[in-house]
């Protein structure tokens, strides 16, 4: 029997200056992320698109899901597996391409988690799993390219 879950996100365009949509400059791509019980998520386009480097962008959140993502299936496989994980940070980056007609799609994401096991024995083991933690995300099971990882591990002092 197969699980559905379902997801509710709203966004409210904030950047009509007055004009609306006049013209390509007359109105900023500011909105607001909201999900019913949680803070919300100030958002606009990348600079690139005439965005607001202050806040956050589509490319920044997918490259944020994607990681996240990652690392909470990654967290469940070592509890399981007996790898003691004390601390863990991931640097995602991705490459997003455009057209000439102005479309643009991601082509690659590499995530660089740094992990930190309890003891030098878990060391292989956890660079393992970021494998089969990969096979498992739902974020990176509804992409269309390549997500590699180049982990590193380093034991606790």
């Amino acid at each position: 029997m197969t699980k559905k879950h379902q997801y509710a996100t709203n966004v409210k365009w904030t950047g009509n200056l007055g004009d609306g949509t006049k013209g390509y400059a007359s109105y900023t791509r500011d909105h607001i992320i909201s999900v019913e019980g949680k803070p919300d998520i100030m958002a606009s386009s990348d600079v690139a698109f005439r965005g607001d480097a202050s806040r956050h962008n589509p490319e920044d959140l997918f490259l944020a899901s994607l990681s996240s993502c990652h690392m909470l299936w990654y967290l469940h496989l070592c509890s399981v597996e007996g790898v003691v994980i004390t601390a863990y940070r991931d640097r995602a980056e991705g490459i997003m391409e455009e057209d000439k007609k102005g479309s643009g799609k991601f082509t690659k994401v590499v995530l660089k988690p740094l992990v930190e096991v309890a003891s030098e024995e878990m060391k292989e083991k956890a660079i393992k799993l970021h494998h089969k933690a990969n096979e498992y995300c739902f974020i990176a099971n509804s992409c269309n390219f390549p997500i590699t990882h180049e982990p590193k591990v380093r034991v606790k002092e």
